[in-house]
Protein backbone atom coordinates (compact mmCIF):
# COMPACT_ATOMS: atom_id res chain seq x y z
CA UNK A 1 0.00 0.00 0.00
CA UNK A 2 3.12 2.33 0.80
CA UNK A 3 4.21 2.13 -2.70
CA UNK A 4 1.06 2.28 -4.57
CA UNK A 5 0.87 6.07 -2.74
CA UNK A 6 4.36 6.80 -3.35
CA UNK A 7 3.74 5.77 -6.86
CA UNK A 8 0.89 7.78 -7.46
CA UNK A 9 2.20 10.52 -5.92
CA UNK A 10 5.26 10.42 -8.13
CA UNK A 11 2.62 10.12 -11.24
CA UNK A 12 0.85 13.46 -9.83
CA UNK A 13 4.39 15.43 -10.04
CA UNK A 14 5.29 14.28 -13.09
CA UNK A 15 1.37 15.00 -14.62
CA UNK A 16 1.82 18.70 -13.17
CA UNK A 17 5.46 19.03 -14.25
CA UNK A 18 4.34 17.93 -17.84
CA UNK A 19 1.22 20.26 -18.01
CA UNK A 20 3.36 23.26 -17.20
CA UNK A 21 5.90 22.20 -19.91
CA UNK A 22 2.56 22.18 -21.93
CA UNK A 23 1.37 25.34 -21.44
CA UNK A 24 5.12 26.46 -22.23
CA UNK A 25 5.08 25.35 -25.21
CA UNK A 26 1.71 26.52 -26.16
CA UNK A 27 2.38 29.90 -26.66
CA UNK A 28 1.36 31.34 -23.24
CA UNK A 29 3.79 34.45 -21.80
CA UNK A 30 5.72 34.27 -18.37
CA UNK A 31 5.25 37.30 -16.51
CA UNK A 32 8.28 38.49 -15.35
CA UNK A 33 8.34 40.86 -12.72
CA UNK A 34 10.73 44.18 -13.09
CA UNK A 35 12.06 45.99 -10.29
CA UNK A 36 10.48 48.99 -10.13
CA UNK A 37 13.03 51.48 -10.31
CA UNK A 38 14.18 50.15 -13.42
CA UNK A 39 10.72 49.97 -15.13
CA UNK A 40 11.22 54.58 -13.71
CA UNK A 41 13.76 54.45 -15.97
CA UNK A 42 12.23 52.88 -19.05
CA UNK A 43 8.97 54.73 -18.79
CA UNK A 44 10.91 57.79 -18.62
CA UNK A 45 12.81 57.30 -21.14
CA UNK A 46 9.64 56.93 -23.71
CA UNK A 47 8.22 59.87 -22.30
CA UNK A 48 11.03 62.01 -23.21
CA UNK A 49 11.51 60.04 -26.58
CA UNK A 50 7.77 61.07 -27.34
CA UNK A 51 8.96 64.90 -27.27
CA UNK A 52 12.38 64.66 -27.83
CA UNK A 53 14.07 61.81 -28.78
CA UNK A 54 17.78 63.71 -28.12
CA UNK A 55 16.59 64.30 -24.35
CA UNK A 56 15.46 60.74 -24.35
CA UNK A 57 19.06 59.33 -25.43
CA UNK A 58 20.66 62.14 -22.44
CA UNK A 59 18.31 60.49 -20.58
CA UNK A 60 18.89 57.27 -20.22
CA UNK A 61 22.73 57.20 -20.77
CA UNK A 62 23.28 59.06 -18.01
CA UNK A 63 22.65 56.01 -15.90
CA UNK A 64 25.95 54.90 -17.35
CA UNK A 65 29.13 57.39 -17.81
CA UNK A 66 31.31 55.32 -19.60
CA UNK A 67 29.65 57.20 -23.30
CA UNK A 68 31.71 60.09 -24.56
CA UNK A 69 29.86 63.10 -25.55
CA UNK A 70 31.02 62.45 -29.44
CA UNK A 71 29.52 58.91 -28.95
CA UNK A 72 25.71 60.25 -27.90
CA UNK A 73 25.90 63.01 -30.27
CA UNK A 74 26.45 60.37 -33.13
CA UNK A 75 24.07 58.05 -31.36
CA UNK A 76 21.35 60.96 -32.02
CA UNK A 77 22.20 62.42 -35.60
CA UNK A 78 21.84 58.61 -36.09
CA UNK A 79 18.75 58.31 -34.27
CA UNK A 80 17.07 61.93 -35.54
CA UNK A 81 18.18 60.75 -39.71
CA UNK A 82 16.39 57.28 -38.79
CA UNK A 83 12.67 59.61 -37.74
CA UNK A 84 13.12 61.78 -40.40
CA UNK A 85 12.59 58.85 -42.40
CA UNK A 86 10.02 56.50 -40.11
CA UNK A 87 7.90 59.65 -39.35
CA UNK A 88 6.63 60.96 -36.12
CA UNK A 89 6.63 58.65 -32.92
CA UNK A 90 2.69 57.29 -31.86
CA UNK A 91 3.92 54.74 -29.13
CA UNK A 92 5.89 52.29 -27.77
CA UNK A 93 4.92 48.21 -26.98
CA UNK A 94 6.73 46.20 -24.95
CA UNK A 95 7.91 42.81 -27.46
CA UNK A 96 9.86 40.94 -24.78
CA UNK A 97 11.46 41.45 -21.15
CA UNK A 98 14.24 38.90 -20.45
CA UNK A 99 16.35 38.14 -17.17
CA UNK A 100 19.35 36.29 -17.32
CA UNK A 101 19.13 37.51 -12.86
CA UNK A 102 17.67 39.99 -10.61
CA UNK A 103 21.11 41.98 -11.91
CA UNK A 104 20.59 41.93 -15.90
CA UNK A 105 17.55 42.79 -17.82
CA UNK A 106 16.56 43.22 -21.44
CA UNK A 107 13.68 45.17 -23.01
CA UNK A 108 12.86 45.06 -26.37
CA UNK A 109 10.18 47.34 -27.68
CA UNK A 110 7.82 47.89 -31.14
CA UNK A 111 8.41 51.39 -31.04
CA UNK A 112 5.53 52.61 -33.53
CA UNK A 113 6.21 55.37 -36.00
CA UNK A 114 3.63 56.85 -38.74
CA UNK A 115 5.24 55.26 -41.94
CA UNK A 116 6.99 51.83 -40.05
CA UNK A 117 7.99 50.39 -36.57
CA UNK A 118 11.25 50.76 -35.07
CA UNK A 119 12.60 47.87 -32.44
CA UNK A 120 14.43 49.38 -29.76
CA UNK A 121 16.54 47.07 -26.82
CA UNK A 122 18.04 48.33 -24.08
CA UNK A 123 20.17 46.38 -21.39
CA UNK A 124 20.44 46.65 -18.25
CA UNK A 125 22.87 45.90 -15.22
CA UNK A 126 22.98 46.59 -11.58
CA UNK A 127 26.42 46.14 -9.88
CA UNK A 128 25.59 47.55 -7.12
CA UNK A 129 22.57 49.29 -5.99
CA UNK A 130 21.73 51.69 -8.98
CA UNK A 131 21.18 50.21 -12.52
CA UNK A 132 23.25 51.21 -15.40
CA UNK A 133 22.34 51.49 -19.55
CA UNK A 134 24.82 48.00 -20.88
CA UNK A 135 23.47 48.19 -24.05
CA UNK A 136 21.53 50.09 -26.47
CA UNK A 137 20.41 49.42 -29.75
CA UNK A 138 17.39 50.32 -32.03
CA UNK A 139 16.94 48.91 -36.00
CA UNK A 140 14.06 48.82 -38.22
CA UNK A 141 14.33 44.89 -39.18
CA UNK A 142 11.73 43.61 -37.04
CA UNK A 143 9.37 43.53 -40.13
CA UNK A 144 12.21 41.42 -41.85
CA UNK A 145 12.81 38.75 -38.73
CA UNK A 146 8.75 38.19 -38.19
CA UNK A 147 8.45 37.46 -42.05
CA UNK A 148 11.53 35.52 -41.91
CA UNK A 149 10.04 33.44 -39.15
CA UNK A 150 7.07 32.34 -41.34
CA UNK A 151 9.08 30.49 -43.75
CA UNK A 152 8.18 27.23 -44.55
CA UNK A 153 11.72 25.93 -42.96
CA UNK A 154 10.59 26.98 -39.95
CA UNK A 155 7.48 25.40 -39.38
CA UNK A 156 7.31 21.87 -37.98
Amino acid sequence: MKYLISILTICSIALLNCSNTAQNTNGLQETIVVDADLQKIVDTFFQKYQSSPSESIDYIFSTNNSFTPNQLNDLKDKLQATINTVGNYNEAELITIKKTSASLVFFSYLVKHDKQPLRFTLMFYKPKANWILYKFKFDDSVDAELEESGRIYFIK
